[in-house]
């Protein structure tokens, strides 16, 4: 059997493999992708995994099939320690096959795993890795990769990866349910001029990075942290001791600037809270925060964000 490594980062497949979030991109049909195979698109390239949760986690996507049709996915799986930066040995997580594959359809593949599939076989130079995820750190992370058998005889790494990325419940991806700024007193924008998918990593137990975007306003990173109330709270520096900010201008609350937070919901039971959805995981992050420009005035933001679960 022929066997090559192809990696489908051809610029003419790029718009393929932007769908970090899951939303759905048309396949490619052209006479490379007919002739080579193995192309897949993944559903997730990031799962959060939710330390002591004790939950199944699932890989899932769709497979091209053309001319040369995929026949097997191997997935397979390593290990990356945020405190060392090392990286563990590649092992098989789960093979799968795909039966009666059919020219033009985009067969669907899922695997699910525990956090015991995910450690087995896995090394670090310190030896194996624990069998209680209460030691992992906030920031280590699995890397899935997709290799794909094709009835040509071929074996492609595909371009994307999954990252099962350690962090706690409140990490995620989040949408908008509901939201408002004010820019000096006035409504300027609302629930539907935020963008549709706004990412939430851990920093720790309970802090909190924003990523991209600060209410409506992207290439912004900011934080919060969330207490054992599931009160949330927005720390007054930044994890490196830079003061925080929103959209670059000094960061405020209702907390340290009552009189320049009145258009938004202020005060204890009104906002900046966690509701907890236990039945399907769609927490919600009700918030209210700002920025103050000099020789302008306050801008207020309110928003409820809406984990978005499989």
């Amino acid at each position: 059997m022929k066997t090559i490594k192809n990696i489908l980062c051809l610029m003419l497949l790029a718009v393929i493999f932007t769908a970090c979030d899951g939303n759905d991109a048309d396949f490619d049909t052209t006479a490379e992708v007919q002739t080579t195979g193995g192309l897949l698109q993944l559903d997730k390239t990031l799962i959060g995994y939710v330390v002591g949760d004790n939950g199944t986690y699932t890989a899932s996507g769709k497979v091209y099939q053309g001319e040369v049709k995929t026949t097997r996915i191997d997935i397979y799986n390593s290990f990356t320690s945020a405190t060392t930066g090392e990286t563990s040995n590649e092992v098989l997580l789960a093979t799968i096959d795909i039966t009666d594959p059919t020219t033009g359809t985009n067969d669907l593949f899922s695997s699910s795993f525990m956090y015991a599939d995910l450690i087995n076989g896995l090394t670090l130079s310190t030896g194996a890795l624990s069998p209680n995820d209460t030691d992992l750190t906030i920031g280590d992370f699995f890397n899935l990769r997709y290799e794909s058998t094709t009835s040509g005889g071929y074996t492609n790494t595909n371009y994307q990866t999954t990252k099962v990325s350690v962090g706690t419940r409140f990490a995620g991806v989040y949408s908008y349910v509901d939201a408002a700024y004010y820019r000096i007193g006035v409504l300027t924008y609302e629930e539907g001029d935020y963008p549709p998918e706004t990412t939430i990593e851990s920093v720790d137990a309970t802090t909190y990075r924003v990523v991209e975007y600060f209410g409506a306003f992207n290439g912004n990173t900011w934080y919060f942290e969330i207490d054992g109330s599931d009160n949330i709270s927005y720390p007054a520096n930044t994890p490196d001791g830079a003061g925080q900010t929103g959209n670059g201008q000094p960061f405020i609350t209702c907390e340290s600037n009552p009189g320049d937070m009145v258009n938004v919901p202020c005060g204890a039971g009104n906002t900046n809270y966690v509701i907890r959805d236990n039945v399907n995981g769609a927490d919600q992050l009700v918030m209210s925060f700002g920025y103050f420009t000099a020789g302008s005035g306050p801008r207020e933001f309110y928003q409820v964000m809406e984990k978005i679960v499989d």
